[in-house]
């Protein structure tokens, strides 16, 4: 997309970055979310609860304001709707969340055990260890309220909710997919270091370099 996307755009692309869920065997059967804000307005689009991702379309995506009510849609947004919407009201600069049960990331989280900066993926993609938040319920915005207290004292746009699994936010949707993806992927790999033994941390003037140089210069 271009410019400014629409809410079709939107919704199109929600129901897109689904796949990629599946894709990278983040979530099993339906556990997993993703949603983004609508620029300009006190609106965003979410899967729907329950519904298979192969059953997703544009049209099933739904709408719902910043409360985490519905707007437009037939079907029954996701449980973690109110925990989405929390966090748009209360992190501006957040266009995109994402919520998967992705395993490696998840086994951390029952833990509650930050996963330490050990890799450079984590310096560039996190800006230091991925921090945990607190235990909450799914039902109100407690979620999200947690979410907003961890990442706002963090770099990272991940977050391992404690019993629960990790979130992830970004500048837009696919950003926060894009981050769940490094999530696992960083969260599998410092399990099997931890086998073999204690993995040495980057020193925090590395992770600040290699943080700047992939947030400002790599890429296109």
């Amino acid at each position: 997309m271009s410019g400014v996307p629409t809410l079709e755009e939107l919704r199109h692309e929600v129901a897109l970055l689904h796949r990629e869920l599946t894709r990278y065997g983040l979530v099993s059967w339906t556990a997993g979310n993703v949603s983004a804000r609508v620029p300009g307005e006190d609106l965003m689009v979410i899967k729907p609860s329950g519904v298979s991702y192969d059953e997703l379309s544009a049209e099933s995506i739904v709408v719902c304001d910043l409360h985490g009510a519905l707007v437009e849609g037939d079907l029954r947004p996701s449980s973690d709707t109110a925990a989405h919407a929390y966090v748009y009201r209360h992190l501006p600069e957040v266009g995109g969340v994402a919520h998967t049960h992705s395993p490696y990331a998840t086994a951390w989280a029952a833990r509650g055990e930050p996963i330490p900066c050990v890799l450079t993926m984590i310096a560039d993609e996190f800006g230091g260890d991925i921090p945990v938040g607190p235990f909450a319920l799914i039902g109100d915005d407690s979620i999200g309220q947690g979410i907003v207290e961890t990442l706002r004292g963090s770099r990272s746009p991940a977050v391992l909710m404690r019993n629960h699994g990790p979130f992830t936010v970004g500048p837009d949707a696919r950003a926060a997919v894009k981050a769940a993806v490094l999530l696992e992927d960083v969260a599998r790999t410092v399990h099997f270091a931890h086998q073999l033994g204690t993995p040495d941390t980057i020193d925090k003037q590395h992770v600040d370099h290699l943080y700047a140089r992939y947030q400002n210069v790599y890429g296109q």
